[in-house]
């Protein structure tokens, strides 16, 4: 297995731990009895999904790891804006950045056919998440679920706690050490860009005229830098043009 799927794979696990803080009474086979095919319902829409557009599984992992990092693992990104309250999900870290939500949705129309009421949204994005690393070559493993889904959603909260492309090492080790995660933790977790894409406009500012200078960060490698110059040219109009991070 490559190392982009190992680290995604480690990232994930840090996910569910950071659940696990926050849900106590999470169990493996939560839905076992009342709902026996949830799992499987879950991933049968995901593999439907992947099939249709392999970038999906890095929409998944992401929307899981932006609602964790908010209120905790409640499925508050998925809840719509209101004409008197701007939700997460349109928050600039989200909007239009954020993907992966028809496939929660489609999960959760098919689990309410013949278990209403009983799955939550937010067990629906794990399972989701976890079968995204699956599907992209990383081992499977069991999510414990159980959680609640929550009913408040905030922008404002979304872009206080949903760390930008611009902060350095040193202030996403402080961003994260708020959240209780280690700086080790916290390369894990961002590892988990490796099986995603990214807009140039998210870190062009380190390939041209880095601290003032004519040269792009120093700490990028060179082959690596002219890679992504050759993908993200200077001065382009065009602010939806993405690359692989891997």
């Amino acid at each position: 297995m490559s190392t982009c799927k190992v680290t995604c794979l480690s990232a994930l696990l840090v996910v569910v731990l950071l659940s696990q803080s926050v849900h106590s009474e999470l169990q493996v086979g939560f839905y076992a009895h009342s709902c026996g095919l949830a799992e499987f319902i879950v991933k049968d829409e995901v593999m439907k999904a992947f099939f249709k557009d392999q970038g999906v599984a890095a929409g998944l992992l992401r929307l899981h790891f932006h609602d964790c990092f908010v209120r905790g693992c409640d499925a508050s990104v998925l809840i719509d804006s209101t004409p008197s309250n701007k939700a997460e999900k349109d928050a600039p870290p989200n909007n239009p950045s954020l993907h992966g939500f028809e496939v929660i949705d489609n999960a959760k129309a098919s689990l309410e056919k013949i278990c209403k009421g009983v799955v939550s949204c937010a067990d629906v994005v794990a399972f989701a998440a976890r079968d995204s690393i699956e599907l992209t070559g990383g081992y499977g493993y069991e999510v414990p679920a159980g959680r609640r889904d929550g009913r408040i959603s905030l922008a404002s909260e979304a872009s206080k706690n949903l760390p930008p492309p611009t902060l350095n090492v040193n202030q996403l080790t402080q961003f994260f050490a708020n959240k209780g995660l280690t700086q080790e933790e916290m390369v894990t977790l961002s590892g988990a860009h490796t099986i995603g894409r990214s807009h140039c406009s998210s870190f062009s500012n380190r390939l041209y005229n880095f601290g003032g200078t004519t040269s792009h960060d120093p700490s990028l490698d060179a082959m690596y830098a002219a890679r992504l110059k050759q993908q993200c040219p200077q001065g382009s109009k065009t602010s939806t043009v993405v690359v692989p991070m891997c």
